[in-house]
């Protein structure tokens, strides 16, 4: 063959080659034609300019006011916002909060809320997991900063005024957030309940709020084993708390530690009590009172579980994400929760004190879990002791006995 016409055979078989390569590149969709419909159909650019004038359907749809959003939205606004290409715009800060408080307050899934707002559900969970850690990350110095000494000693004040418990900094306990089973982990997530979880472990004030809150525990283990493993049960137990010294009961002489009050799943230690057994209280209408005051003061920590679920729905069911994105849904959940509780006008002080507060939570208790506590020191034994004392005599209120007598609402399960 001629040089010149292999020349030509091998050029024309380059621009097939290249022919092939323009089509199979036109073949490509850059942009599904559905997110691209994104400015004229999606539920922001069609529904939120409208919400933004109806104040109580605005509430509704996103479980707080414009100004608390907009408000929001500029604390967030520098962690979020993206920069437009020659090829794209970027989706806007104001769109990536609505759709990620679509995703918490819903809980619909993360398909159907693209298929919603005309976006990838790739990029939806991108969005998401991006902005429930730039809330937290942002939220949390205001909204859930370490108390100091003259914190902690307000939230025991408002303990004793709310909910007539002396010398109480929080109520801690546990929650399953139930997610999907996560690769690879065996049984490390599976709990009781025969489900795969995370556990939330939060140290509640008497207003229902977050003081410290613990995420990703493994759901197979127990709300006392996973609070003596987290940060804040390593806090308490080394004193690093910044909690102020032992003060005397009101109207007492007895001088008592700041304690922390538990369920039959925590440890009794010095600085945190639990109900006493069934097997003693049962004879015992001290103890019974003493359990009855307890569970009352306790009972917060499963009332903001309550809240918390009913305002974040997405907590309801099963998440569909990896461990990692879940602690950070159920942390920015968890101080969204008290940025929201900032501006409750009622104070539950001024129900009469003699009527029981009905528990706005669903939460039970986490059940199946062994009791811990049985080797407790004497140093905590009597501190307990002195709290029973106090509550049946000096501390007693007016209707704990019928309460006790009657047999409700306190069933210790022991």
């Amino acid at each position: 063959m001629d040089p010149r016409e292999e020349d030509v055979v091998i050029a024309c078989g380059a621009y097939l080659v290249l022919t092939e390569e323009v089509k199979k590149r036109k073949r490509k969709i850059w942009i599904n034609r559905l997110w691209r419909a994104r400015e004229e159909e999606g539920e922001f650019h069609t529904a939120f300019a409208r919400l933004k004038d109806d104040p109580e359907q605005f509430v509704r749809y996103f479980r707080m006011t414009f100004l608390k959003f907009d408000n929001l939205l500029k604390l967030v606004k520098p962690d979020i916002q993206k920069q437009n290409t020659k090829w794209r715009r970027s989706i806007s800060t104001e769109e990536r909060l609505a759709l990620t408080l679509s995703y918490l307050t819903s809980g619909t899934s993360q398909y159907r809320l693209g298929m919603s707002y005309r976006i990838a559900p790739s990029t939806v969970q991108s969005i998401v997991v991006s902005t429930c850690d730039a809330i937290w990350r942002v939220l949390s110095r205001t909204e859930m900063p370490e108390p100091t000494e003259d914190g902690w000693k307000k939230i025991a004040d408002d303990f004793w005024a709310m909910w007539q418990f002396p010398n109480c900094i929080g109520a801690v306990d546990g929650k399953h957030v139930q997610n999907q089973a996560p690769k690879n982990s065996g049984s490390l997530f599976y709990n009781y309940k025969k489900t795969f979880s995370v556990v939330l472990m939060a140290l509640v004030d008497a207003n229902y709020k977050f003081i410290v809150v613990d995420v990703g525990g493994y759901g197979k283990s127990s709300d006392g084993g996973i609070f003596s493993k987290s940060n804040l049960g390593k806090a308490v137990e080394k004193n690093n708390l910044h909690v102020p010294g032992p003060r005397p009961l009101p109207n007492s002489d007895d001088i008592v530690p700041f304690v922390i009050l538990g369920d039959e799943a925590f440890p009794l230690k010095e600085n945190i009590l639990r109900p006493y057994p069934g097997s003693t209280a049962r004879d015992n209408e001290n103890q019974k009172i003493f359990n009855y005051r307890l569970s009352r003061a306790r009972r917060v920590v499963e009332n903001a579980f309550g809240i918390l679920i009913q305002k974040f729905r997405i907590l309801y069911g099963r998440l569909q994400v990896n461990p990692e994105n879940a602690d950070k849904i159920v942390l920015a959940a968890c101080v969204l929760h008290n940025y929201l509780r900032n501006d409750r006008s009622e104070n539950t002080s001024t129900l009469p004190v003699y009527e029981e507060q009905s528990s706005t939570s669903q939460q039970l208790p986490l059940r199946g879990l062994r009791p811990l506590g049985g080797n407790s020191s004497e140093v905590a034994i009597g501190v307990r002791n002195t709290f029973c004392n106090y509550l049946n005599t000096t501390g007693a209120v007016p209707w704990q006995l019928e309460v006790v007598r009657r047999g409700i609402p306190y069933q210790n399960t022991e």
